[in-house]
């Protein structure tokens, strides 16, 4: 029996970062292929990375984790609140069932008042922040063999009750007093904790122990283990690492009774102590990569060399490694690999996963830094002619408009309320990247899709900012 996958459809963004207003459907209806991929391209300064970072919200809020205070600058200035929406295709074929899923969320800015008691000197007092994440809705639709439900909200947390539709309330986590007094507890807390209310354990024990219908189970309990095991994102916090000689290395493997899904930090400039039951993680994982890396690298693989045995600190036994390159039958240490090479590797189990599996989702933002043009566009050409999952990317190079179908390429605007959207009038056997160029220079869309510079202007600039000064 096939597994049940999940697969996010479209995206739509408020108020968030430079971006008023943005929608993305992630359907390519060009393409019988079964991955989807989405590559989205603009200038600096575009929206590119709030998508991503849109997609880091939604997995913190997937696995019912704080987020961090950083996010409360990620409102649009001048606006109240930021809210992303997100649908979902869930197939599930035990029940011969496919769910069409919205989830959508407020974040706001908010005074952290935890951070501190007393309020001695008003001059010195700096008011820390955090995020509070509400209206929260849940909705789904589903079509079976034996029933079908128009798409409805089944969790909306608009309201001073814990939740409504009452109807759904009842289904889903009874009637009883007490759980109704401890779920509106854990309301408020969930949102003085940044936390997402329909996500949190709190609701999600309260649902595992009183629902019975596993229809709307399912659609929990889903959406939670995508979160956890199937949605990965790979931001340029994490790929700035390497230029700091630590390689972060993102996984999700299964073996035959093994589970394992993380982002592993491996120091390259020494050695690194990992848990052993990392280390057969990493050994089984390096091990499937050299497989491809071979053929993408002619000649390299990489390898662990085992430094000994160390107590954690917890008094648990952790391993000492140092990751190795071989090419030219030597051994040398990966830190004296190139950068490329070094994000190749660290993005490379994730590309594999997202060949084969059809329910993972990988997100990678500037996907093309320090990687060959060539081989980009030979990578996602591969992918897109016979991968299975969805891989959402930010890129600066322009190859892969060659090399993919137009269907997988967005394009941000200069217009904040109307972010993102696909080039029109695109032919069949129109390059579009000679495309795209001619519409930064002539404006063929609707949208602006540059804000044209003037090089004269530029020199000019260039020439009096370096003027010296007669004081």
């Amino acid at each position: 029996m096939e597994k049940t996958t999940t697969r996010i459809q479209s995206i739509e963004i408020k108020n968030f970062k430079n971006v008023s207003y943005g929608f993305l459907n992630l359907d390519n209806t060009r393409t019988s292929s079964g991955i989807s991929i989405l590559g989205l391209y603009g200038q600096n300064g575009s929206g590119k990375t709030a998508l991503i970072d849109a997609l880091s919200l939604l997995k913190l809020a997937l696995m019912g984790k704080s987020i961090p205070a950083n996010y409360v600058d990620f409102v649009h200035v001048g606006a109240h609140a930021a809210t992303l929406k997100f649908e979902f295709k869930i197939k599930a074929p035990r029940l011969k069932t496919e769910y069409t899923v919205i989830y959508e969320f407020s974040i706001r800015k908010s005074i952290d008042e935890s951070t501190q008691n007393t309020q001695s000197n008003m001059d010195d007092f700096e008011e820390a922040y955090k995020i509070m994440v509400f209206d929260e809705v849940l909705s789904f639709s589903c079509k079976s063999e034996d029933v079908s439900f128009k798409l409805q909200p089944i969790i909306d947390t608009r309201c001073e009750d814990v939740f409504i539709p009452a109807t759904k309330y009842k289904i889903l986590v009874g009637n009883d007093e007490q759980t109704n007094f401890e779920l509106l507890f854990a309301k408020k807390y969930t949102s003085e904790t940044s936390r997402s209310f329909i996500f949190s354990k709190e609701l999600l024990n309260a649902v595992r122990k009183n629902c019975h219908n596993a229809y709307y189970r399912l659609v929990i309990e889903k959406l939670i283990f995508f979160g956890n095991y199937e949605l990965f994102i790979i931001d340029t916090a994490k790929t700035g690492l390497i230029t700091m000689n630590t390689l972060p290395l993102a996984f999700m493997y299964e073996g035959k009774e093994t589970r394992a899904v993380g982002n592993l930090m491996i120091e390259l400039n020494g050695s690194s102590l990992i848990r052993q039951e990392a280390f057969n993680v990493v050994e089984n994982v390096i091990e499937k990569m050299n497989i491809v890396l071979e053929q993408l690298v002619p000649g390299l693989t990489i390898g662990i060399k085992e430094l000994g045995n160390e107590s954690l600190p917890n008094g648990e036994i952790g391993k000492r490694i140092q990751l190795l390159s071989h090419k030219n039958k030597k051994d040398i240490p990966l830190q004296y690999e190139s950068e490329g090479i070094k994000k190749i590797i660290s993005v490379l189990q994730l590309l594999i996963v997202v060949y084969n599996n059809p329910s993972i989702t990988v997100a990678i933002d500037e996907l093309d830094s320090g990687i060959f043009e060539y081989l980009l566009g030979e990578l996602l050409r591969i992918l897109s002619e016979n991968g299975k999952g969805q891989l959402l990317f930010t890129s600066h190079n322009l190859r892969p408009l060659e090399t993919l179908n137009r269907g997988f390429i967005a394009f941000t605007t200069t217009n904040p309320n109307n972010r993102y959207i696909r080039l029109r009038n695109v032919k069949t056997n129109n390059n579009l990247r000679d495309f795209y160029y001619r519409d930064i220079m002539l404006g063929m869309q609707d949208e602006s899709t540059y804000d044209s510079t003037n090089n004269y202007e530029i020199a000019l600039a260039f020439k009096e900012a370096g003027e010296v000064d007669d004081a």
